[in-house]
């Protein structure tokens, strides 16, 4: 505590004085405690209900059951009631949780809460200039953050602090840990053998309230790794590789638990790396078993009593030996080659030895333009220095990048330290430009300059996710995802044909070397420099706190309660869109320039699904006004239903809604006039945030019934008086010709979500039941 009070940021406490006591969960909050003498007790009540042994996900989620006694378990099936430890928001989703927060009308978070301005940092000159230019910009946001975090309790990372996910592996996560993050890639946590995962705003909202947190029961896949990494193989090419065997929802409600004596090969940091990127196989979270280099990366982040703490609890850290997978992979690190996925797709996995031939045979571009690394996959200390021992080769035998190299430090830790320790000189003398500590370019934050839309391109980026237009909103730009050191070799190299395992470069001198593989420290030598102070405490009493969004505001809106479900079925739906094709979030709310709106419902919903592929024309936002017959945008379209009072439908594809956490995509069907989504299958993330927010989720039962329905067909969902767990919904198409058929829908909703549905959304619910006690 004097440590805290006289401003000292990391501090080391000796193990033998921590053992059985209490021990904080993070430096920012020393009266809140680590409790593993209750997860021991959930876990040894549960093990003795189910008579088996448990493997490391179950413990650490029955762990934090709310009743371990009573709660039905069975995975894959029943709901679980949890009470997660920890909230983390970033600031894009920040504000339309804390608005929703606002509506609850609680005076205070019930749990530790943090809230991170990583997101509306746009790449454009550098570092010290972005990080100006977004604070004037984005004043109305961040006051509104920062003042809404101080009222209600709640930590505020200013902008420039980092990335919400690197922060969060700095300072918040721990074995044993249940956080859950307004963001997809809140797995990252899984590195520090915590179960981490991502939700959207209005299930962040039930842990601040201190409402049980549903979630259903997850599968465990099991990766065994074996082997050794080597080389240029990196722990990125492990969840590469994973990609391309489980494809992008291979992990659709599944935990993927890493085990095997290859983990111990694997840096803490590069562990994260791992579980960062499984949220693009749809998984629930990742999550690597407590050993040695977890506890030697708590020690350097000064968290050296936390991991005196796990060592004496390590048996619920840790599988049991016997444990059961619902599905095994084995992967040998020995013969994993580095990897590059792409384009278009962070599944369509190839080696980087094949990379060239693929790209000149599909006819993709195979001059790289930019190279990227960085973003809060791939933004530790020892990414940073693996690439700059290549850059470093480079540089001895007088070359540079042929592309252009960005460099985004994951936080402030990180860009302070690579700058004390050399390693941002080397990437800015091979000709790299550092950007702010912030997302960028990954999430479609880049002004980019040096194309103009609808060229054909490639860029090559150690960032986690590469879908259509997402980083630079040119559909043309074919962007592969790989490890940093091969970004940083290929960005010198120009090309995707080089392989830098077996190919040679030129020097300035004539002569032909070949690159060495990059070895570089997993933590510095010296303790991390904290650089600047960039963390808001709340203050202890908040209730004199004034948050401020004004009426006129076009970036923060109040909300509206959503409309009570009338009681009767929904008749004669209009179809919106049925789309054809991969419909990520992206496609649904895209972001890039539409994040500065992420704070005002209204206008945000003009980006509503723009960018998904209408089957009728195949192009993107271009729909029929079935009232009208006339073509027109998507939002138009839907606005105007909702002025005649008619409400509609979306028919959609497989894995609909795949990717972000972002509930925009499923506030602004509903705020729109939208009722029914009807796919294939969905994205865990977005069918929750569909049920939070009073829609219909539903899914074929036939899947080969997505070829009856057509976009100038009227849709009746039937049975809605007798809606139950299980049982499954009637739709009625109607034709034009005046024909109709019936199919069958099937949900997952359980009762308590069937009642967000007759209340009209989730917080509703919440708000009635309030009234009542």
């Amino acid at each position: 505590q004097h440590a805290l009070n006289s401003g000292v940021r990391r501090y080391h406490v000796a193990p033998v004085l921590c053992q059985r006591a209490k021990v904080a969960m993070s430096h920012f909050e020393p009266n809140e405690y680590i409790n593993y003498e209750k997860l021991e007790k959930n876990i040894n009540i549960v093990r003795k209900r189910l008579d088996r042994p448990l493997t490391l996900s179950e413990k650490i989620v029955y762990g934090h059951l709310d009743d371990p006694a009573k709660q039905e378990i069975e995975r894959g099936k029943t709901y679980l009631r949890l009470r997660p430890d920890r909230v983390a928001m970033q600031d894009a989703t920040a504000q339309m949780a804390m608005l929703q927060f606002i509506s609850s009308g609680l005076p205070k978070v019930a749990v530790p809460s943090t809230i991170h301005c990583d997101h509306l940092i746009e790449a454009q000159a550098g570092g010290e200039k972005d990080l100006q230019r977004a604070k004037d910009i984005n004043q109305e946001v961040y006051n509104f953050l920062s003042t809404a975090g101080a009222k209600y309790g709640v930590g505020f990372w200013k902008p420039g602090s980092g990335i919400i996910h690197q922060i969060i592996l700095e300072n918040y996560s721990y074995p044993g840990v249940m956080l859950i993050g307004t963001d997809s890639h809140t797995p990252n946590g899984g590195g520090l053998g915590g179960i981490c995962i991502g939700v959207g705003g209005a299930d962040a909202v039930d842990v601040m309230a201190g409402i049980p947190w549903e979630l259903k029961c997850p599968k465990v896949i099991g990766v065994k790794l074996t082997g050794k990494l080597s080389g240029w193989t990196s722990p990125k090419d492990v969840i590469l590789k994973v990609a391309g065997i489980l494809t992008v929802k291979g992990g659709t409600g599944a935990i993927i638990e890493y085990h095997g004596p290859g983990v111990d090969s694997i840096s803490c940091t590069g562990m994260a790396t791992i579980c960062n990127m499984g949220a693009e196989i749809g998984a629930t979270t990742s999550i690597f078993p407590y050993n040695e280099r977890m506890k030697k990366y708590l020690g350097k982040t000064g968290r050296a009593d936390i991991a005196a703490l796990a060592d004496e609890f390590k048996q619920h850290l840790v599988p049991d030996s016997g444990c059961h997978y619902d599905q095994v992979i084995e992967i040998n690190l020995s013969e994993l080659k580095p990897h590059i996925n792409g384009p278009f797709t962070p599944d369509l996995a190839h080696p980087v030895s094949d990379i060239g031939a693929v790209a000149e045979k599909e006819g993709w571009p195979v001059d790289i333009r930019v190279g990227l690394i960085g973003s809060c996959t791939n933004s530790s200390y020892e990414d940073m220095g693996r690439s700059a021992a290549v850059a470093k080769q480079a540089l001895a035998h007088g070359l540079k990048c042929k592309s252009k190299f960005t460099i985004t430090p994951g936080s402030e830790q990180i860009r302070a330290t690579i700058e004390r320790d050399g390693y941002a000189k080397i990437l800015r003398e091979v000709g790299g430009l550092v950007l702010a500590n912030a997302c960028g370019p990954c999430i479609g934050q880049w002004d980019r300059k040096d194309i103009k839309k609808g060229e054909k391109n490639t860029i090559v980026t150690s960032y986690n996710r590469n879908f259509t237009g997402r980083n630079d909103a040119n559909p043309e730009t074919h962007a592969f995802v790989t490890s940093p050191e091969i970004v940083t070799a290929l960005s010198i190299a120009g090309t995707l044909k080089f392989n830098p395992e077996t190919d040679y470069l030129t020097g300035a001198d004539g002569k032909k070397f070949k690159l060495e593989a990059p070895d570089a420290d997993e933590l510095p030598k010296l303790e991390f420099d904290p650089g600047q102070d960039t963390y808001q405490y709340p203050p202890k009493d908040g209730s004199g706190q004034h948050v401020d969004v004004s009426p006129t505001s076009q970036r923060l809106q109040l909300l509206e309660p959503f409309d009570k479900w009338d009681g009767k079925d929904l008749e004669d739906m209009l179809i919106l869109i049925k789309v054809k094709g991969k419909c990520t979030t992206d496609h649904i709310s895209a972001a890039g320039p539409w994040l500065k709106f992420r704070g005002h419902l209204d206008n945000i919903s003009n980006n509503l699904l723009i960018g998904a592929i209408n089957i009728e024309n195949g192009k993107a936002n271009s729909v029929r006004n079935a009232l009208t017959q006339e073509f027109g945008p998507v939002p138009d379209t839907a606005r105007y239903y909702k002025k005649m009072g008619i409400k509609w439908a979306v028919v959609g594809d497989e894995n609909y809604g795949e990717g972000s956490s972002r509930e925009h995509a499923a506030l602004e069907p509903r705020h729109l006039g939208g009722r029914v989504i009807i796919t294939k299958s969905f994205a865990r993330i977005h069918e929750t945030n569909l049920k939070k927010q009073g829609l219909l989720p539903l899914t074929f039962a036939d899947p080969a019934d997505y070829n009856k329905i057509h976009p100038v067909d009227k849709l009746s969902i039937v049975g809605l008086k007798d809606f139950a767990p299980g049982k499954p919904l009637k739709c009625i198409i109607k034709h034009p010709n005046g024909s109709q058929e019936t199919i069958m829908l099937n949900h997952t909703f359980n009762e308590s979500q069937i009642e967000w549905f007759q209340a009209g959304s989730a917080l509703n619910r919440m708000k009635e039941l309030q009234q009542k006690s």
